[in-house]
């Protein structure tokens, strides 16, 4: 039987090895721009941005793909909302190759054990599966750290972030998470799809610490306003 060769995501040519999903040509053409390395937003160099040194986020540190835009909102999207759960290997590589380039440049501790942003028991349902969980296992496999998938729970089912201003985000996260598993001196990687005001990460990030966390890092795919 004949193997139909695999192709790049993006420009669907052949790949020398299927499991990358994105080629050379491709990765390197993804948009890049100077964050800051608490907040993730963009700033004028790679350290943290003056909003961060007067009032910092609860993380130690933010680390996205990229920002919201093409090509890369495109596939969160088929990701999120078009079941195309094939596509999470290749975005959890992308996920891990911008860890291992900030890991050489700040010297980043690995990490003990991955969580995730949990859905509600319904919107999972009617989704049919967690896309951030299926980003955790290959994430988790690959660094030979720990993952629990229901070390997170959601309290309550909390109105969809994306339709909500700044504020109404932070009020609906507040008290929404319940944490299920021990964490003390534990240095967490929260990993989330899009990380857009940061309510959802913020609030986790306090009941980790809170919980006895060394350090939580975000990771994310997207980071937007």
């Amino acid at each position: 039987m004949l193997s139909i060769p695999a192709t790049c995501w993006l420009c669907q040519m052949p790949l020398a090895q299927a499991a990358q999903g994105i080629c050379s040509v491709c990765l390197r053409g993804l948009p890049a721009q100077p964050v800051c390395t608490r907040c993730g937003l963009p700033a004028a160099a790679q350290q943290p941005c003056g909003r961060c040194l007067h009032q910092p986020p609860p993380w130690q540190r933010l680390i996205a793909v990229g920002g919201w835009q093409p090509p890369l909102s495109q596939l969160v999207n088929r990701l999120k909302f078009h079941r195309a759960t094939a596509l999470s290997r290749m975005l959890a590589r992308l996920m891990l190759l911008k860890w291992l380039q900030q890991r050489r440049h700040h010297g980043l501790r690995h990490p003990d054990r991955l969580v995730v942003v949990p859905l509600h028991r319904q919107r999972a349902w009617r989704r049919g599966y967690n896309q951030c969980h299926e980003i955790a296992c290959h994430l988790a496999r690959w660094l030979g750290c720990d993952y629990t998938p229901s070390a997170l729970q959601r309290r309550r089912r909390g109105k969809i972030q994306h339709r909500l201003s700044a504020a109404a985000r932070r009020k609906n996260m507040r008290g929404l998470f319940r944490l299920e598993i021990a964490v003390q001196e534990a240095h967490i990687v929260l990993v989330d799809d899009v990380v857009t005001t940061g309510s959802t990460a913020g609030e986790i990030s306090r009941l980790l610490l809170a919980a006895g966390a060394a350090s939580v890092q975000v990771w994310c795919l997207c980071r937007t306003l």
